[in-house]
């Protein structure tokens, strides 16, 4: 009935083991769910070093393309199952996980994609400032109050991503709603180009697959029983990694609201980008603290952007 993913490159075997583990807890019985390790082009080949023989249903997937994309879309190309459950390769599942998502998904048949709580388990504590981008670093609660999106397709002007629209961490999908976003995602270099690849901190593939769906006519979900807790490690709470990362989301947000004719923001003349920087650095007080200069660079990736509109 359920397929589940987990999409790697090089991980951390610590927090990859806990994620397996989370997984052998399930209180949904492991003859009705399917296990797919996809090695993303690690350095070295993790069938030879992970151990998937506690499942009956598991298998090791090599995907020589490099990208999150690619990892994703081989994925849903090799699942068996209707309904696909992507986690990373640092989501622990709450062990109701499975059970939540069987539920959840017969109860609303409509609904192509749905994700719940995503909660942080910080491998160092980190300072007050980095809250505020939480969300860049895949981390989500939207409260104890189920909610769901239906899009009015005959609406072509008031399109918009919903709030409650799904992260990329323990992303619930079914199969015929993944299959449709695969076959454009395969035609289109640019969509390719979308998501981790090694260690470029390009994001906006979740938001891809989500438009995509809202697209099809399907409906999406914020269920709180889907909880998951997201290990972030130390490196992850700089002031410079949390710079890249808001730089990256920034223009990748852009971007692919673009590829989905959603554009809310005017283009840019190319020659303003240096001087719009100049002037953020200023505006943000970028050398006063670190949470300003998060937050200039964001706003350094959003001006790009803009100016790559077409």
């Amino acid at each position: 009935m359920i397929t589940v993913i987990i999409c790697t490159h090089n991980p951390r075997r610590d927090y990859l083991d806990r994620v397996l583990n989370s997984l052998k807890l399930q209180t949904f019985p492991k003859e009705s769910w399917e296990l797919l390790l996809i090695d993303n082009a690690s350095e070295l080949y993790l069938d030879a070093q992970i151990d998937l023989s506690w499942h009956s249903k598991a298998r090791h997937i090599r995907e020589e393309i490099l990208g999150l994309t690619a990892a994703r879309l081989r994925g849903i190309k090799e699942a068996r199952n209707d309904i696909l459950v992507f986690v990373d390769d640092d989501n622990i599942l709450d062990i109701n996980y499975l059970n939540n998502t069987i539920d959840i998904m017969q109860k609303y048949p409509n609904l192509g994609a749905v994700g719940g709580k995503s909660l942080p388990e910080f491998e160092i504590k980190p300072e007050d400032w980095v809250h505020q981008f939480y969300s860049c670093l895949a981390l989500r609660d939207l409260g104890d109050e189920t909610e769901t999106y239906f899009p009015n397709l005959s609406d072509k002007v008031s399109k918009k991503y919903p709030e409650i629209s799904p992260i990329g961490a323990g992303i619930v999908l079914v199969k015929q709603a993944a299959q449709a976003y695969a076959e454009l995602a395969c035609q289109d270099t640019s969509r390719l180009s979308l998501g981790r690849t090694g260690k470029k901190l390009v994001s906006g593939e979740d938001n891809d697959i989500v438009l995509t769906l809202l697209e099809h006519g399907w409906g999406i979900g914020y269920f709180p029983q889907l909880r998951l807790t997201h290990l972030i490690s130390a490196n992850r709470v700089t002031k410079d990694y949390l710079a890249k990362l808001n730089y990256a989301s920034s223009r990748s947000w852009i971007q692919v609201l673009d590829f989905h004719k959603i554009r809310p923001w005017k283009k840019i003349s190319s020659w303003t980008v240096m001087p719009r920087k100049i002037k953020a650095f200023f505006n943000y007080q970028a050398w006063k603290n670190p949470e300003s200069f998060v937050k200039w660079r964001g706003a350094c990736g959003t001006f790009e952007a803009l100016a790559r509109l077409s």
